[in-house]
């Protein structure tokens, strides 16, 4: 894989101003900026900061943002998936996952999130990955939303279909513990066949155990 990551950056109005969508961006630029103190969703704003900086770093890996002048207001990460997790295990070069989507609290409602997707998709390379992203509703901020389960689910699969994301089944044991949790995948249109079977056999690992 060339891990080529084309720049793409887009402005957007919303009730709250104006705000640039903008990435991948390296560290380098990234440090440039300012980070919002309330991306908490994950770990404290500091860390969070520090763990974005890692994965710029990564040949795989992109960040792309939504800031308001120099404030990072919001995020979008894709990094190979974590060792322990199932996706990792075919060691496929061609599936990145999309790790962490956050936009601060006072920020959202302005379709910030569907941007970033969207920005991120803009670039052609992404046509030769499968991306996927896993979704557990105890990451999810329904306290802070006031949504339930399902309603933040819907929103959030909103937010994926604009960045081509959708609905995938699986037997992986944690998405199947609650019927909230889901994988949501695209498959780039340069993927084939054979990697799409080899992600078909990781999607669905008890199929011959019945």
């Amino acid at each position: 894989m060339h891990h080529l990551k084309t720049y793409n950056a887009k402005e957007k109005k919303t009730k709250d101003g104006t705000f640039i969508v903008e990435g991948p961006l390296p560290a380098s630029t990234l440090k440039k900026y300012d980070f919002h103190a309330d991306l908490t969703s994950f770990r404290p704003a500091r860390q969070q900061f520090q763990a974005l900086l890692g994965i710029a770093e990564l040949p795989e890996g992109r960040i792309l943002v939504a800031r308001r002048d120099d404030i990072i207001v919001g995020y979008v990460t894709y990094l190979y998936p974590d060792p322990l997790e199932r996706w990792s295990e075919g060691n496929m070069e061609n599936l990145i996952e999309l790790g962490a989507i956050e936009i601060a609290p006072e920020f959202r409602g302005g379709s910030l999130g569907k941007e970033l997707l969207k920005v991120s998709m803009m670039d052609d390379s992404m046509e030769d990955y499968i991306i996927i992203t896993t979704e557990y509703y105890w990451h999810w901020d329904l306290k802070g939303t006031g949504l339930s389960v399902w309603e933040y689910r819907k929103v959030m699969e909103k937010m994926m279909n604009a960045g081509g994301l959708e609905w995938f089944a699986t037997d992986d044991p944690e998405i199947s513990s609650h019927p909230a949790n889901c994988l949501m995948v695209r498959i780039g249109n340069r993927i084939e066949a054979s990697s799409i079977q080899q992600f078909d056999q990781l999607r669905f690992k008890n199929r011959f155990m019945y």
